[in-house]
C-alpha cells in the first residue's frame, strides 16, 4: 500500500450497508459516508456548515461482513483506506465523478456513542476481521462474557 492514496474520514453512513458475495464466495460490502466540515464564522461567531463530501466505500471479506452486521444508516464512523476517483456518465449523458474508498478498516465513532466489542472468530487464511460492534449502551445490567482464550497467540 506504499503507493496508494491513503485517507481517513469521519462521517455519517448515508445508506444501510449492502452485503453481496462474488461468484467465488468473497463478501463485498458497499456503503456511503458523508462528511460536512464546520467552521466558526469570525464575524458572527456562529458555526457554519461547509459543502458536504460524499464517499462510496467498499469493504471485502470478513471486514465487509463485520461492517454489514455492525453499522447502519446514520451511524457515525471512522473509515481508513485507499481513495480513488471514478468517472462515469449519468442517464442524461452528463459526466460525473465519484470518490471511492477501498476500506482497510472501519469503526463506529465513540464521540457520541458507546460500544460493546464482540470478537468474531477468524476464518482460516482470510484477511480482515476484527471485532464487531453490537450497538450502544454501556453500563450494568448484563453479565460480562468470559475473556477469550488465545493460547500462544498475541491478543493485539
Amino acid at each position: 500500500m506504499a503507493n496508494d492514496n491513503f485517507v481517513q474520514i469521519i462521517g455519517n453512513v448515508t445508506r444501510d450497508p449492502e452485503l453481496r458475495f462474488t461468484t467465488g464466495g468473497a463478501a463485498v460490502c458497499s456503503f456511503g459516508v458523508a462528511w460536512t466540515p464546520r467552521r466558526r464564522n469570525p464575524q458572527t461567531g456562529e458555526w457554519e456548515d461547509g459543502d458536504t463530501s460524499f464517499f462510496n466505500c467498499t469493504a471485502w471479506r470478513d471486514l465487509g461482513e463485520n461492517i454489514a452486521a455492525t453499522i447502519s444508516k446514520g451511524t457515525r464512523v471512522v473509515v481508513t483506506g485507499s481513495v480513488k476517483a471514478r468517472d462515469w456518465e449519468d442517464r442524461d449523458g452528463n459526466k460525473r465523478t465519484s470518490i471511492e474508498i477501498d476500506v482497510d478498516d472501519c469503526a463506529p465513532s465513540l464521540r457520541w456513542a458507546q460500544a460493546q466489542i464482540e470478537r468474531t472468530s477468524r476464518q482460516s487464511g482470510g484477511q480482515g476481521g476484527g471485532g464487531g460492534f453490537s450497538g450502544g449502551g454501556g453500563g450494568g445490567g448484563g453479565q460480562r462474557q468470559p475473556d477469550p482464550v488465545y493460547g500462544d497467540e498475541e491478543p493485539f
